[in-house]
């Protein structure tokens, strides 16, 4: 999507700011000892209260309001009765719609004490790259320098990225044009970013893995070697100051 008009931009804004702010309360209300099934209800009742509603369910019939995994769960894992345990690595991804606008937004936090400081590592090196991309996003440049950050911080820290999972446009649906921003370099990607553009940013950072694979069911992605994977994402829009995090709450 292409923001074009100022009701687009606050439409955006207020659909942003929900989502920032359903996975900011979530993540506090997460606790050593629930399932996942109680964490994603609590997310479910913050979306009716804002008014929004789930994007997992609306567009795809996912079974939960928001997309939970755990360790050895990459995405799209399903809420249920699986307990969070101490040092488990955890991701939440949540995804809404208000009033026909799109938001998507994610972040992986370890529940309880760090029993593993690689947990930790894999997370704050997801959180730079992030921050290593957002340098590169202005009108006129190659969409493809998104990944090209992402991959080289990884490398510069020795880890790897996860190559079959990306981020996506947003917008008027979930997963809008471009269809996919890349987690690495690929030349051929020739897509300039323009001015109002909206994308899901989402470097996913391994330990060792690079590939993701079906796992328990038919939505969750797994590593084959449990390596930890962590995710940090933000719906952004492209300006010429730089970009707008609308997933960004304080």
């Amino acid at each position: 999507m292409i923001v074009e008009t100022d009701k687009e931009l606050e439409g955006l804004k207020e659909i942003g700011q929900i989502c920032g702010r359903v996975l900011k309360e979530t993540i506090e209300y997460t606790k050593v000892g629930m399932t996942t099934k109680e964490v994603d209800d609590y997310a479910g009742a913050l979306l009716e209260k804002y008014g929004a509603k789930s994007a997992p369910i609306t567009e795809y019939d996912f079974p939960g309001y928001t997309c939970i995994s755990i360790n050895e769960e990459v995405a799209h894992g399903i809420p249920g009765k699986r307990v969070i345990k101490d040092g488990d690595l955890v991701n939440i991804d949540v995804s809404a719609m208000k009033d026909g606008f799109y938001a998507d937004t994610g972040l992986s936090f370890v529940a309880g004490e760090v029993d593993d400081e690689q947990k930790q590592r894999v997370i704050d090196v997801a959180e730079l790259a992030f921050d290593e991309a957002m340098k590169k996003v202005r009108p006129g440049a190659k969409l493809s320098q998104i990944g090209r950050a992402v991959h080289n911080t990884a490398r510069k820290h020795n880890m790897t990225v996860i190559k079959n999972l990306t981020g996506h446009g947003v917008g008027y649906s979930l997963h809008d044009e471009p269809q996919h921003v890349l987690n690495y370099y690929d030349a051929s990607d020739k897509t300039i970013l323009k001015e109002g553009m909206v994308l899901a940013v989402e470097p996913f950072i391994s330990t060792k893995a690079t590939l993701v694979y079906d796992g328990k069911d038919d939505w969750a992605f797994e590593t084959k070697d449990g390596s930890y994977v962590a995710q940090k994402e933000h719906t952004i829009m492209v300006t010429k100051d730089g970009p707008v995090l609308l997933t960004e709450v304080e």
